[in-house]
């Protein structure tokens, strides 16, 4: 039997001004630590005119997703990203969400 992982919908509005920065952290540096604590990114869109910044993150979550949630925000990985990315958001939103067609493989 194969367990569906958790998903998270996470949607930024960033600062104006800091997108290109926030790209480059999330890319190099969040992605990465979010990683190696068993996270992967199913997807990511940037609405550039809007500073609209949306991205689904999956986690096998064997013991819920707020616990590797805690996990990751507790981890040396995480401490380790060089600015927190909250610094450049106006405002966001992560919810947890389920997959309601296939997906792809």
């Amino acid at each position: 039997m194969t367990t569906t992982p958790a998903l998270q919908l996470r949607t930024y509005r960033l600062r104006d001004g800091a997108v290109d920065e926030f790209l480059a952290l999330w890319r190099d540096h969040v992605v990465p630590a979010r990683r190696a604590l068993g996270f992967e990114v199913v997807g990511a869109w940037l609405d550039r005119e809007r500073r609209e910044f949306t991205w689904i993150a999956s986690h096998p979550a064997p013991d819920g997703l707020e616990a590797a949630e805690r996990r990751y925000l507790d981890s040396p990985e995480k401490a380790a990203i060089p600015r927190r990315p909250g610094e450049l958001f106006e405002s966001s939103s992560v919810r947890e969400v389920v997959a309601v067609a296939p997906t792809p493989a």
